[in-house]
């Protein structure tokens, strides 16, 4: 048996690259690591319980070493940016009266006509508002104090 650990350990590898190209969340990489250290090891001992030792050593410690990266990675994968994101920040008119942080109210922002919503404080048509945030189709709005 012991003869065939390396062709074996690499097997492994071999199907944990698949996994990991049909994937994109990054699941097998850290068993692809541990399982080409294991392969290794097979040069310097024919032991299949040193060989097991190293391969969840390495893939534990691959993956509290790269957990940083993937999760930096696997967040800005998620933040889908629109054309939208460019008014946070833009001072707009208000159109109607917003009475209640739960009313919605539009106001115009760069010349064109938003559903808004307060962020905290009714806010008086003719108000001028800064776009604090952008929730779904409605922009978060607080009033200018002047």
């Amino acid at each position: 048996m012991e003869q065939y650990m390396p062709f074996i350990w690499i097997g492994f590898l071999l199907i944990m690259i698949v996994c990991e190209a049909f994937t994109t969340q990054l699941v097998s990489i850290w068993f692809v690591i541990g399982a080409a250290c294991a392969a290794v090891t097979t040069i310097f001992t024919d032991s299949i319980i040193i060989q097991s030792v190293v391969f969840v050593a390495v893939s534990f410690v691959a993956l509290i070493i790269t957990r940083p990266i993937v999760k930096k990675f696997k967040s800005s994968r998620n933040k889908v940016s629109t054309n939208a994101d460019r008014i946070i920040g833009k001072t707009g008119i208000m159109l109607s009266d917003i009475n209640d942080i739960d009313e919605v109210g539009q106001a115009k922002v760069e010349g064109k006509i938003w559903s808004v919503k307060s962020g905290k404080v009714p806010i008086a048509a003719t108000s001028k508002v800064t776009v604090l945030s952008i929730e779904g189709v409605k922009l978060i709005v607080e009033p200018i104090n002047e």
